[in-house]
């Protein structure tokens, strides 16, 4: 059986969990290493949510009519 997906929340939870036993230093080196791939892996994970997300967002505005108009999220930096 595939394992769970994780929700951001969860992926950041256990990705804090992870970054605390490594701060520590006392797992083996094996254990260290697949600590780092797992937390490898939920980055990835997080940023394709945050992605994902961050298209889904709308700016919202005023039309000529003073209706609500979405018009696409461009960040500060872009534009």
């Amino acid at each position: 059986m595939p394992p769970k997906k994780m929700s951001f929340e969860e992926s950041m939870a256990r990705l804090e969990a992870i970054v605390s036993q490594l701060e520590q230093g006392q797992a083996p080196l094996e254990q260290s290493i697949a600590l780092f791939e797992e937390g490898t892996k939920l980055i990835a994970g997080c940023t394709r949510l945050l992605d994902n997300a961050e298209q889904k967002v709308l700016k919202l505005s005023k039309g000529p009519d003073g209706e609500p108009v979405g018009e696409p999220f461009v960040p500060e930096s872009e534009g």
